[in-house]
């Protein structure tokens, strides 16, 4: 499978505090009976956690193969808590405001996770992780009502005026200088004789997107392969072919770590600086996001104040 960066990853701290690990959250028995086990490692308002609980969440976190050393693994455990933590206070204050995700937001929420998936990709994803689509579509349910949450609470305070923007793009002008960029659909297969095939069915005229999404390996292969605008340092160098290729040609295969890859070129763009207009959106998206992490970290604190939390740290102490 292609990595991520072919779907260039944003840092968003704050979705990844509550979204990140809600897998794992998921087979976590958060009793509200406090006779129903002895020694939790966690209480959070009425629920309890026992230890045995939460190294069966904290093990789904880790990769299959990874080795880590006793210091690592509590340094992760520790930091596993604590995002646990806020995420439960998180959801029982959505609980409290009587926050609801519909049927529909539901069912719309689903359609577009799938629709990153290629064909069978996504029941594949769910038998890989050890989930079933009911399990899925509680985790969906619960990151939905977070994003509700985080709104409510940020609200106007998370807003950017003009100004901002014009301040911004005055200090940062450098930052809009814009490489020359291509915009690239691509096929991915596992070895040089499907590679061959697949290049004898472009050259017979069928439709690459078309191709893309019935035979190619990459997470993109649902978007008909297709990757976007990219410049030449976002790519492994197997890619530097395409800056070279024409627009509407098709590439011969090129051997990558990944596999096979066939490469279109639909667009380019010159080198050019984004004038302010041009720039206005991508500004405001950041400063919103900065904005919506500082007001997030705020309300947490006074959310955590208010809680009664109580974490035995000596259960994650390593042992003799």
């Amino acid at each position: 499978m292609i990595p991520s960066r072919f779907e260039k990853a944003l840092s968003v701290p704050l979705r990844h505090i509550l979204t990140g690990l809600s897998v794992a959250f998921l087979v976590l028995g958060c009793s509200r009976d406090p006779a129903a086990q002895s020694r939790p490692l966690v209480r959070i308002n009425e629920r309890q956690i026992t230890l045995a609980e939460f190294k069966t969440a904290f093990s789904r976190t880790v990769k299959p193969g990874q080795v880590l050393s006793a210091g690592e693994r509590q340094d992760l455990e520790r930091a596993f808590l604590s995002q646990l933590v806020d995420r439960e206070l998180t959801l029982d204050e959505a609980r409290r405001r009587a926050l609801v995700i519909t049927l529909a937001e539901l069912d719309a929420a689903l359609e577009e996770h799938r629709r990153d998936y290629p064909a069978g990709g996504f029941e594949t994803m769910l038998k890989e992780r050890g989930l079933t689509l009911e399990d899925w579509r509680r985790e969906l349910t619960q990151n939905l009502l977070l994003d509700k949450l985080i709104d409510q609470v940020v609200g106007e305070r998370g807003r950017v005026g003009e100004m901002e923007i014009d301040t911004y793009y005055a200090a940062h002008r450098a930052d809009f200088d814009r490489p020359a960029q291509v915009r690239v659909r691509q096929i991915v297969v596992a070895d040089q004789a499907e590679g061959a095939r697949v290049l004898a069915r472009l050259r017979k005229g069928e439709a690459f997107a078309e191709v893309a999404k019935n035979v190619s390996l990459s997470p993109d292969a649902a978007k008909g392969g297709d990757l976007g605008f990219f410049g030449r340092d976002e790519m492994p160098p197997e890619f530097d072919a395409v800056f070279s290729l024409p627009v509407g040609k098709v590439s011969s295969l090129v051997k990558s770590d990944y596999g096979y890859h066939i490469f279109l070129v639909e667009e380019k763009r010159p080198a050019a600086r984004l004038d302010r207009q041009a720039a206005a959106r991508e500004i405001r998206a950041l400063l919103e996001a900065e904005r919506r992490e500082s007001v997030y970290q705020e309300w947490i604190q006074e959310l955590r104040g208010k809680a009664t939390v109580e974490v035995d740290w000596r259960q994650l102490e390593p042992q003799p």
